[in-house]
Order: C-alpha cells, then sequence, then structure tokens
C-alpha cells in the first residue's frame, strides 16, 4: 500500500475481549517508540476508534486529491475510521458485500502518510472484513488478542487458524485480562481462568506478548478518548504495550516489506 511499509491485524475471533482498547494503546505504544503509526478502524458495523482516540463528533476527513481522504491526526496517530464519515447514531444495515466494500474504499482511499506500520483494528469474526483484507493487501502479521477463559480461546484458536490459511504469520498473542486487582484490599484474583495465552500460544507455535489486567481504569481512559499509553505515559500497563510494541517492531524488521498472503480458491 503507498504510504505504509507494514500492515499488522489485530483480530480475536470474537467480541468483548478488549481488541480494540488492544489496538490503539498498542498503535500508541508504538509511536512513543519513535515509529509513524497509523489505525484504520475495520468493523464498518461497530467502529469504536472515534471515541477511543477522542475526537469530535462531526469532524471529516479532508479530501486528498480526486478520490482519497487525508486520516485524522490524533495523539500523534493517523487514523481512518467509517466512524469518520457517517453518524455514529446510526445504524450500517448493510449485507457483507456492502460492508467488504466500504471496508476496501477505507482501506485503499486513505492518503496515509509515509507510516511504518498500520495497525487494523479487524471486526470480530472470520468473514468478509477478513477476507477482503487477506485479498486486497499484503499483511505483514497478525496479533491475537483473547481473554484467558476456555470459550474465548476457542475462537482466537479460529482466528489464528484463518490468518494461517493465508499465510499471515501470527506475530503473537496478547492475554487481556488476565488478572483483576481489587482496588480496595489490593487482592489480585484471575477472574476469568489462567494460563489461557500460554495454552494457545504454545499450541500454534507463538508467544504471548503481554498479559493485561482488568482495571477500571483502562475501560474509563478509552472511554474518556485519552487511552492508556497517552493518560499515564509513565504506568505500570503502558510500560507492558510498550513491551509488547517492541517485539513486533523487533518481528516487522526481520521481514521484507509487502511480502503477503498467498490466495487461492477451490470448490
Amino acid at each position: 500500500m503507498e504510504g505504509v511499509k507494514h500492515i499488522v491485524a489485530v483480530a480475536s475471533g470474537k467480541g468483548g475481549v478488549g481488541k480494540s482498547t488492544v489496538t490503539v494503546n498498542l498503535a500508541l505504544a508504538m509511536a512513543a517508540e519513535g515509529y509513524r503509526v497509523g489505525v484504520l478502524d475495520a468493523d464498518i458495523h461497530g467502529p469504536s476508534q472515534a471515541q477511543m482516540l477522542g475526537v469530535p463528533e462531526g469532524v471529516r476527513p479532508q479530501q486528498a486529491g480526486e478520490n482519497k481522504f487525508r486520516p485524522l491526526e490524533m495523539h500523534g496517530l493517523q487514523a481512518m475510521s467509517m466512524a469518520f464519515m457517517v453518524d455514529t447514531r446510526e445504524p450500517m444495515v448493510w449485507r457483507g458485500p456492502m460492508v467488504a466494500g466500504a471496508f476496501q474504499q477505507l482501506l485503499t482511499q486513505t492518503a496515509w502518510k509515509d507510516l511504518d506500520v498500520l495497525f487494523i483494528d479487524m471486526p470480530p469474526g472470520t468473514g468478509d472484513i477478513q477476507l477482503t483484507l487477506a485479498q486486497k493487501v499484503p499483511v505483514d502479521g497478525a496479533v491475537i488478542v483473547t481473554t484467558p477463559q476456555d470459550i474465548a480461546l476457542l475462537d482466537a484458536r479460529k482466528g489464528i487458524e484463518m490468518f494461517r490459511k493465508v499465510n499471515v504469520p501470527v506475530l503473537g498473542v496478547v492475554e487481556n485480562m488476565s488478572l483483576h486487582v481489587c482496588s480496595n484490599c489490593g487482592q489480585a484474583e484471575p477472574i476469568f481462568g489462567e494460563g489461557g495465552g500460554e495454552r494457545i500460544a504454545d499450541e500454534y507455535d507463538t508467544r504471548v506478548l503481554g498479559r493485561l489486567p482488568l482495571a477500571l481504569s483502562i475501560r474509563e481512559q478509552v472511554d474518556g478518548g485519552r487511552p492508556t499509553v497517552v493518560a499515564e505515559p509513565e504506568g505500570e500497563v503502558t510500560g507492558t504495550f510498550r513491551a509488547m510494541a517492541r517485539q513486533i517492531a523487533e518481528e516487522l524488521e526481520g521481514q521484507a516489506p509487502g511480502e503477503g498472503p498467498s490466495i487461492s480458491f477451490s470448490d
């Protein structure tokens, strides 16, 4: 893609595991490490990056040439989302081909400016958006977000298998909501179970990039448009995100840009 050196998809296989929160904080952490970073919100039905980045309602991208749009810039990131194009209160009542077409337009008609890494916040599942991404652009790697519980791991496996089928390397697993720390007594409790990230990483010969706590502050910060890496740049959670970003950067720097998947179809 023009203006983009590396593309990383962040996926989960299911909703509700904090994938968008991980995406925006990973992108901000990568930017804090000195890279030029962008975020593409690929969830057409339920875009959330606009609120997480604190983009005011009604702000629209400017045109760049005849058929491209300039990404919005927030907190040092370039960003594009369907939420920038429509009233966020209006549902996108579209069938699969329309959703895939809208995603393809966001992907190809955004005038990204010299990005080292573009993070794509994928919607849940393994459907039209995922297949369109695999067909249209060279994805350099995928990050899988899961919680430790067995139900989440079932869907995370599907996400990993999907990327394997299109020859996209899985850079690692992020185990979100690993521990809940009581704000009153300080007791740490693994309310969603333990060791799920390790089990799936071992199963698929990849690694756990990091573990994140189930914390009220993380939710409040993204809801308020100032994700943790911005709100608490010296905090422990920010340190975890920056460590994950460094691991991803090391993996990407070991690749030639734009290798991409090999796609074939059969009946």
